[in-house]
Protein backbone atom coordinates (compact mmCIF):
# COMPACT_ATOMS: atom_id res chain seq x y z
CA UNK A 1 0.00 0.00 0.00
CA UNK A 2 1.37 3.43 -0.91
CA UNK A 3 1.76 6.20 1.63
CA UNK A 4 -1.11 8.09 0.00
CA UNK A 5 -3.34 5.02 0.21
CA UNK A 6 -2.40 4.43 3.84
CA UNK A 7 -3.28 8.01 4.72
CA UNK A 8 -6.64 7.70 3.01
CA UNK A 9 -7.31 4.41 4.84
CA UNK A 10 -6.53 5.98 8.22
CA UNK A 11 -8.88 8.85 7.40
CA UNK A 12 -11.70 6.48 6.49
CA UNK A 13 -11.29 4.35 9.60
CA UNK A 14 -11.08 7.37 11.85
CA UNK A 15 -14.21 8.85 10.35
CA UNK A 16 -16.18 5.62 10.47
CA UNK A 17 -17.57 6.11 13.95
CA UNK A 18 -18.77 9.60 13.11
CA UNK A 19 -19.93 9.14 9.54
CA UNK A 20 -21.59 6.56 7.34
CA UNK A 21 -20.19 4.73 4.35
CA UNK A 22 -22.47 3.59 1.52
CA UNK A 23 -24.80 4.17 -1.40
CA UNK A 24 -27.52 1.97 -2.90
CA UNK A 25 -29.69 1.90 -5.98
CA UNK A 26 -32.08 -0.70 -7.39
CA UNK A 27 -34.30 -1.08 -10.42
CA UNK A 28 -34.76 -3.85 -12.96
CA UNK A 29 -33.36 -7.15 -11.76
CA UNK A 30 -29.96 -7.95 -13.23
CA UNK A 31 -27.76 -10.99 -13.04
CA UNK A 32 -24.01 -11.35 -13.23
CA UNK A 33 -22.11 -9.19 -15.69
CA UNK A 34 -22.21 -10.69 -19.16
CA UNK A 35 -19.13 -11.40 -21.23
CA UNK A 36 -21.21 -11.39 -24.40
CA UNK A 37 -22.43 -7.79 -24.49
CA UNK A 38 -22.00 -4.56 -22.54
CA UNK A 39 -23.20 -5.25 -19.01
CA UNK A 40 -26.68 -4.09 -18.09
CA UNK A 41 -25.34 -2.61 -14.87
CA UNK A 42 -26.79 -2.43 -11.39
CA UNK A 43 -29.75 -0.61 -9.89
CA UNK A 44 -28.41 -0.82 -6.32
CA UNK A 45 -25.33 1.21 -5.36
CA UNK A 46 -23.52 2.09 -2.13
CA UNK A 47 -20.88 4.78 -1.69
CA UNK A 48 -18.98 6.06 1.34
CA UNK A 49 -22.02 7.25 3.28
CA UNK A 50 -24.97 7.26 0.89
CA UNK A 51 -27.30 4.89 -0.94
CA UNK A 52 -29.24 5.17 -4.19
CA UNK A 53 -31.83 2.93 -5.85
CA UNK A 54 -33.80 2.74 -9.07
CA UNK A 55 -37.13 0.96 -8.55
CA UNK A 56 -39.02 -0.73 -11.38
CA UNK A 57 -40.79 2.52 -12.30
CA UNK A 58 -37.51 4.13 -13.42
CA UNK A 59 -37.42 6.78 -10.68
CA UNK A 60 -34.25 7.48 -8.70
CA UNK A 61 -34.03 7.62 -4.90
CA UNK A 62 -31.02 8.40 -2.68
CA UNK A 63 -30.37 8.78 1.05
CA UNK A 64 -27.64 8.95 3.67
CA UNK A 65 -24.68 11.31 3.82
CA UNK A 66 -24.75 14.16 1.32
CA UNK A 67 -21.13 15.21 1.17
CA UNK A 68 -20.53 17.51 -1.79
CA UNK A 69 -24.07 16.87 -3.03
CA UNK A 70 -23.65 13.12 -3.58
CA UNK A 71 -27.41 12.50 -3.17
CA UNK A 72 -28.30 14.80 -6.06
CA UNK A 73 -31.30 16.41 -4.35
CA UNK A 74 -30.00 19.97 -4.69
CA UNK A 75 -28.85 20.22 -1.06
CA UNK A 76 -26.00 19.14 1.18
CA UNK A 77 -28.29 17.85 3.93
CA UNK A 78 -28.10 14.23 5.06
CA UNK A 79 -31.25 12.13 4.62
CA UNK A 80 -32.14 9.16 6.82
CA UNK A 81 -35.04 8.09 4.58
CA UNK A 82 -35.16 7.80 0.78
CA UNK A 83 -35.71 11.02 -1.16
CA UNK A 84 -36.65 11.11 -4.82
CA UNK A 85 -34.13 12.74 -7.14
CA UNK A 86 -35.77 14.94 -9.76
CA UNK A 87 -38.82 13.90 -11.77
CA UNK A 88 -37.30 11.64 -14.44
CA UNK A 89 -38.77 8.16 -14.79
CA UNK A 90 -36.21 6.70 -17.21
CA UNK A 91 -33.23 5.94 -14.98
CA UNK A 92 -31.58 2.64 -15.93
CA UNK A 93 -28.37 1.95 -13.94
CA UNK A 94 -26.55 3.65 -11.09
CA UNK A 95 -23.25 3.43 -9.24
CA UNK A 96 -21.78 5.32 -6.30
CA UNK A 97 -18.21 6.33 -5.60
CA UNK A 98 -16.83 7.64 -2.34
CA UNK A 99 -18.66 10.98 -2.56
CA UNK A 100 -20.01 11.07 -6.10
CA UNK A 101 -22.72 9.22 -7.99
CA UNK A 102 -23.30 8.44 -11.67
CA UNK A 103 -26.28 6.94 -13.48
CA UNK A 104 -27.48 6.15 -16.98
CA UNK A 105 -30.92 6.68 -18.45
CA UNK A 106 -32.83 4.51 -20.91
CA UNK A 107 -32.16 7.11 -23.62
CA UNK A 108 -28.44 6.30 -23.34
CA UNK A 109 -27.48 9.53 -21.61
CA UNK A 110 -25.08 9.60 -18.64
CA UNK A 111 -25.38 11.82 -15.56
CA UNK A 112 -23.08 12.41 -12.58
CA UNK A 113 -23.20 14.52 -9.40
CA UNK A 114 -21.42 15.10 -6.09
CA UNK A 115 -17.73 15.67 -5.49
CA UNK A 116 -15.75 16.78 -8.54
CA UNK A 117 -12.35 17.81 -7.18
CA UNK A 118 -10.51 15.53 -9.62
CA UNK A 119 -12.94 15.87 -12.53
CA UNK A 120 -14.72 12.60 -11.71
CA UNK A 121 -18.10 13.96 -12.83
CA UNK A 122 -16.87 14.23 -16.41
CA UNK A 123 -18.57 17.55 -17.10
CA UNK A 124 -15.38 19.38 -18.09
CA UNK A 125 -14.99 21.13 -14.73
CA UNK A 126 -13.81 20.49 -11.19
CA UNK A 127 -16.91 22.07 -9.67
CA UNK A 128 -19.07 20.00 -7.31
CA UNK A 129 -22.66 19.42 -8.45
CA UNK A 130 -25.62 18.73 -6.14
CA UNK A 131 -28.04 17.72 -8.91
CA UNK A 132 -27.57 15.25 -11.79
CA UNK A 133 -25.37 16.86 -14.46
CA UNK A 134 -25.12 15.40 -17.93
CA UNK A 135 -21.82 14.00 -19.16
CA UNK A 136 -21.38 15.26 -22.71
CA UNK A 137 -24.01 14.64 -25.38
CA UNK A 138 -23.52 10.94 -26.20
CA UNK A 139 -26.66 8.79 -26.16
CA UNK A 140 -25.09 5.33 -26.18
CA UNK A 141 -23.84 4.85 -22.62
CA UNK A 142 -24.57 1.31 -21.37
CA UNK A 143 -23.20 1.16 -17.83
CA UNK A 144 -21.01 3.19 -15.47
CA UNK A 145 -18.71 2.54 -12.49
CA UNK A 146 -17.77 5.24 -9.97
CA UNK A 147 -14.57 4.82 -7.95
CA UNK A 148 -13.00 6.96 -5.27
CA UNK A 149 -12.10 9.87 -7.55
CA UNK A 150 -12.34 8.42 -11.05
CA UNK A 151 -15.16 7.07 -13.19
CA UNK A 152 -15.33 4.70 -16.15
CA UNK A 153 -18.18 3.70 -18.44
CA UNK A 154 -18.90 1.38 -21.37
CA UNK A 155 -20.85 2.44 -24.44
CA UNK A 156 -23.13 0.22 -26.51
CA UNK A 157 -20.54 0.23 -29.31
CA UNK A 158 -18.14 -1.64 -27.01
CA UNK A 159 -15.83 1.30 -26.37
CA UNK A 160 -14.58 2.11 -22.87
CA UNK A 161 -14.11 5.61 -21.47
CA UNK A 162 -12.60 6.89 -18.20
CA UNK A 163 -12.13 10.27 -16.51
CA UNK A 164 -11.13 11.83 -13.19
CA UNK A 165 -8.03 11.17 -11.08
CA UNK A 166 -5.12 9.51 -12.88
CA UNK A 167 -2.15 9.75 -10.50
CA UNK A 168 -1.53 5.99 -10.68
CA UNK A 169 -2.68 5.36 -14.22
CA UNK A 170 -6.20 4.31 -13.23
CA UNK A 171 -7.69 5.83 -16.39
CA UNK A 172 -5.78 3.30 -18.51
CA UNK A 173 -4.89 5.76 -21.26
CA UNK A 174 -1.12 5.59 -20.83
CA UNK A 175 -1.07 9.32 -20.20
CA UNK A 176 0.74 10.88 -17.24
CA UNK A 177 -1.83 13.67 -16.95
CA UNK A 178 -2.91 14.10 -13.31
CA UNK A 179 -6.65 14.11 -14.01
CA UNK A 180 -9.11 14.36 -16.88
CA UNK A 181 -12.33 16.35 -16.57
CA UNK A 182 -14.11 14.74 -19.53
CA UNK A 183 -14.31 11.14 -20.83
CA UNK A 184 -11.25 9.86 -22.68
CA UNK A 185 -11.12 6.52 -24.55
CA UNK A 186 -9.23 3.53 -23.15
CA UNK A 187 -7.29 2.18 -26.18
CA UNK A 188 -9.14 1.49 -29.44
CA UNK A 189 -10.88 -1.81 -28.61
CA UNK A 190 -14.60 -2.09 -29.33
CA UNK A 191 -15.21 -5.32 -27.39
CA UNK A 192 -15.41 -4.04 -23.82
CA UNK A 193 -18.29 -5.64 -21.89
CA UNK A 194 -18.13 -4.37 -18.29
CA UNK A 195 -15.96 -2.14 -16.11
CA UNK A 196 -15.33 -1.71 -12.39
CA UNK A 197 -13.40 0.97 -10.51
CA UNK A 198 -11.58 0.62 -7.18
CA UNK A 199 -9.72 3.21 -5.16
CA UNK A 200 -6.92 3.69 -7.69
CA UNK A 201 -7.27 0.76 -10.09
CA UNK A 202 -9.70 -0.35 -12.76
CA UNK A 203 -10.63 -3.71 -14.28
CA UNK A 204 -12.82 -4.60 -17.24
CA UNK A 205 -14.00 -7.65 -19.16
CA UNK A 206 -14.20 -8.05 -22.92
CA UNK A 207 -16.75 -9.98 -24.96
CA UNK A 208 -14.19 -12.74 -25.57
CA UNK A 209 -14.11 -13.55 -21.83
CA UNK A 210 -10.75 -11.92 -21.19
CA UNK A 211 -10.11 -9.73 -18.16
CA UNK A 212 -7.89 -6.64 -18.09
CA UNK A 213 -6.74 -4.43 -15.21
CA UNK A 214 -4.69 -1.23 -14.86
CA UNK A 215 -3.70 1.46 -12.37
CA UNK A 216 -2.26 0.88 -8.89
CA UNK A 217 -0.97 -2.60 -8.11
CA UNK A 218 1.17 -1.97 -5.02
CA UNK A 219 -0.86 -4.67 -3.25
CA UNK A 220 -1.16 -6.92 -6.30
CA UNK A 221 -4.70 -5.76 -7.09
CA UNK A 222 -4.20 -5.94 -10.86
CA UNK A 223 -3.73 -9.70 -10.70
CA UNK A 224 -0.88 -9.73 -13.21
CA UNK A 225 1.98 -10.60 -10.84
CA UNK A 226 3.35 -7.11 -10.22
CA UNK A 227 3.64 -4.74 -7.24
CA UNK A 228 3.74 -1.45 -9.11
CA UNK A 229 1.33 0.38 -11.36
CA UNK A 230 0.34 -0.03 -15.01
CA UNK A 231 -1.01 2.92 -17.00
CA UNK A 232 -2.53 0.77 -19.76
CA UNK A 233 -4.67 -2.39 -19.63
CA UNK A 234 -2.79 -5.59 -18.70
CA UNK A 235 -4.41 -8.99 -19.27
CA UNK A 236 -5.20 -11.27 -16.33
CA UNK A 237 -4.64 -14.94 -17.16
CA UNK A 238 -7.71 -16.76 -18.45
CA UNK A 239 -10.44 -16.41 -21.08
CA UNK A 240 -13.54 -17.48 -19.14
CA UNK A 241 -14.14 -14.43 -16.94
CA UNK A 242 -17.80 -13.43 -16.63
CA UNK A 243 -17.81 -10.64 -14.02
CA UNK A 244 -15.38 -8.56 -11.97
CA UNK A 245 -15.53 -6.14 -9.04
CA UNK A 246 -12.74 -3.89 -7.74
CA UNK A 247 -12.41 -3.07 -4.04
CA UNK A 248 -10.08 -0.68 -2.27
CA UNK A 249 -6.80 -2.50 -3.07
CA UNK A 250 -8.03 -5.90 -4.22
CA UNK A 251 -10.22 -7.45 -6.90
CA UNK A 252 -12.63 -10.40 -7.14
CA UNK A 253 -14.06 -12.02 -10.26
CA UNK A 254 -16.22 -14.92 -11.39
CA UNK A 255 -15.64 -17.45 -14.17
CA UNK A 256 -18.07 -19.28 -16.43
CA UNK A 257 -17.53 -22.50 -14.45
CA UNK A 258 -19.04 -20.85 -11.35
CA UNK A 259 -15.74 -20.45 -9.52
CA UNK A 260 -14.75 -17.28 -7.67
CA UNK A 261 -11.26 -15.76 -7.61
CA UNK A 262 -9.73 -12.84 -5.68
CA UNK A 263 -6.33 -11.12 -5.51
CA UNK A 264 -4.58 -8.12 -3.97
CA UNK A 265 -4.60 -6.97 -0.34
CA UNK A 266 -5.95 -9.39 2.28
CA UNK A 267 -5.63 -7.63 5.64
CA UNK A 268 -9.26 -8.38 6.58
CA UNK A 269 -9.67 -11.70 4.80
CA UNK A 270 -11.34 -10.08 1.79
CA UNK A 271 -9.72 -12.63 -0.52
CA UNK A 272 -11.68 -15.34 1.25
CA UNK A 273 -8.74 -16.96 3.03
CA UNK A 274 -5.92 -16.34 5.49
CA UNK A 275 -3.13 -15.86 2.96
CA UNK A 276 -1.09 -12.68 2.59
CA UNK A 277 -1.58 -10.36 -0.37
CA UNK A 278 -1.78 -12.08 -3.75
CA UNK A 279 -0.46 -10.76 -7.06
CA UNK A 280 -2.24 -13.46 -9.09
CA UNK A 281 -5.84 -14.78 -8.92
CA UNK A 282 -6.45 -17.13 -6.00
CA UNK A 283 -9.60 -19.28 -5.89
CA UNK A 284 -11.97 -18.52 -3.03
CA UNK A 285 -13.08 -21.85 -1.56
CA UNK A 286 -14.19 -24.73 -3.75
CA UNK A 287 -17.79 -23.81 -4.62
CA UNK A 288 -18.70 -23.83 -8.30
CA UNK A 289 -22.05 -22.06 -8.16
CA UNK A 290 -21.07 -18.42 -7.68
CA UNK A 291 -23.11 -16.07 -9.87
CA UNK A 292 -22.05 -12.51 -9.00
CA UNK A 293 -19.50 -10.83 -6.74
CA UNK A 294 -19.35 -7.29 -5.35
CA UNK A 295 -16.25 -5.83 -3.68
CA UNK A 296 -16.44 -2.93 -1.26
CA UNK A 297 -13.68 -1.12 0.62
CA UNK A 298 -12.40 -4.27 2.37
CA UNK A 299 -15.58 -6.35 2.41
CA UNK A 300 -17.01 -8.69 -0.21
CA UNK A 301 -20.44 -10.17 -0.88
CA UNK A 302 -21.41 -12.67 -3.53
CA UNK A 303 -24.51 -14.55 -4.62
CA UNK A 304 -24.79 -18.17 -5.64
CA UNK A 305 -27.07 -19.69 -8.26
CA UNK A 306 -29.30 -21.02 -5.46
CA UNK A 307 -30.19 -17.43 -4.49
CA UNK A 308 -28.13 -17.38 -1.30
CA UNK A 309 -25.94 -14.42 -0.30
CA UNK A 310 -22.49 -14.73 1.30
CA UNK A 311 -20.17 -12.06 2.69
CA UNK A 312 -16.63 -11.92 4.12
CA UNK A 313 -13.76 -9.58 4.98
CA UNK A 314 -13.92 -6.49 7.18
CA UNK A 315 -16.97 -6.44 9.47
CA UNK A 316 -16.19 -3.56 11.82
CA UNK A 317 -19.48 -1.84 10.94
CA UNK A 318 -21.55 -5.06 10.70
CA UNK A 319 -21.50 -4.75 6.91
CA UNK A 320 -21.33 -8.53 6.43
CA UNK A 321 -24.88 -8.92 7.74
CA UNK A 322 -24.19 -12.04 9.82
CA UNK A 323 -25.39 -10.56 13.12
CA UNK A 324 -21.86 -9.81 14.38
CA UNK A 325 -19.01 -7.36 13.97
CA UNK A 326 -16.43 -10.13 13.57
CA UNK A 327 -14.34 -10.03 10.41
CA UNK A 328 -14.55 -13.21 8.34
CA UNK A 329 -11.77 -14.92 6.38
CA UNK A 330 -14.13 -17.20 4.48
CA UNK A 331 -17.54 -16.67 2.86
CA UNK A 332 -20.22 -16.51 5.58
CA UNK A 333 -23.87 -16.86 4.70
CA UNK A 334 -26.26 -13.93 5.26
CA UNK A 335 -29.35 -15.44 6.88
CA UNK A 336 -31.20 -18.29 5.20
CA UNK A 337 -32.96 -16.50 2.34
CA UNK A 338 -32.64 -18.00 -1.13
CA UNK A 339 -34.23 -15.09 -2.95
CA UNK A 340 -31.30 -12.68 -3.36
CA UNK A 341 -31.45 -11.42 -6.94
CA UNK A 342 -27.77 -10.69 -7.51
CA UNK A 343 -28.39 -6.94 -7.52
CA UNK A 344 -26.50 -5.78 -4.43
CA UNK A 345 -23.67 -3.55 -3.26
CA UNK A 346 -21.27 -3.60 -0.31
CA UNK A 347 -18.97 -1.16 1.48
CA UNK A 348 -19.16 -0.14 5.15
CA UNK A 349 -22.85 -0.76 4.71
CA UNK A 350 -24.50 -3.15 2.30
CA UNK A 351 -27.79 -3.32 0.42
CA UNK A 352 -29.38 -5.94 -1.76
CA UNK A 353 -32.51 -6.61 -3.77
CA UNK A 354 -34.54 -9.80 -3.47
CA UNK A 355 -36.50 -11.44 -6.25
CA UNK A 356 -39.79 -10.16 -4.80
CA UNK A 357 -38.59 -6.60 -5.40
CA UNK A 358 -37.89 -5.78 -1.74
CA UNK A 359 -34.75 -3.91 -0.75
CA UNK A 360 -32.69 -4.72 2.33
CA UNK A 361 -29.79 -2.85 3.96
CA UNK A 362 -27.44 -3.41 6.92
CA UNK A 363 -24.17 -2.20 8.44
CA UNK A 364 -23.03 1.34 9.24
CA UNK A 365 -25.82 3.90 9.61
CA UNK A 366 -24.15 6.96 11.08
CA UNK A 367 -25.50 9.11 8.25
CA UNK A 368 -28.83 7.37 7.79
CA UNK A 369 -27.60 5.35 4.82
CA UNK A 370 -29.73 2.35 5.78
CA UNK A 371 -32.82 4.43 4.99
CA UNK A 372 -34.81 3.44 8.09
CA UNK A 373 -35.14 6.93 9.58
CA UNK A 374 -32.48 6.29 12.24
CA UNK A 375 -28.72 6.43 12.60
CA UNK A 376 -28.51 3.10 14.40
CA UNK A 377 -26.14 0.47 13.04
CA UNK A 378 -27.72 -2.85 12.06
CA UNK A 379 -25.93 -6.21 11.89
CA UNK A 380 -28.57 -8.07 9.90
CA UNK A 381 -30.62 -7.11 6.80
CA UNK A 382 -33.55 -4.77 7.39
CA UNK A 383 -36.12 -3.84 4.76
CA UNK A 384 -36.11 -0.35 3.22
CA UNK A 385 -39.40 1.26 2.19
CA UNK A 386 -39.58 3.93 -0.49
CA UNK A 387 -42.18 6.65 0.02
Amino acid sequence: MSEHQAGWRRLVLAALTATGIAALVLGALTGPASAAAPAAGSTVAVGYAHTCVIPADGTLWCWGGNYSGSLGDGTSAARSTPVRIGTATNWATVDAGTTHTCATRTDGSLWCWGSNRRGQLGDGTTTNQNTPTRVGTATNWATVSAGDAHTCAVRTDGTLWCWGFNRLGQLGTGSSIYYETAPVPVDTATTWASVTTGYAHTCATRTDGTLWCWGDSTSGQLGVGILYYKATPAQVTGTTWTGVSAGYAYTCATRSDGTLWCWGENGYGQLGGTSTYQTLPLQTGTATNWSKVGAGDNSVCATRTDGSLWCWGNNMAAQLGDGTTTSRYAPTRVGTATTWSGDFAVDYHSCGLRTDGTLWCWGNNANGQLGDGTTTQRSAPGQVTLS
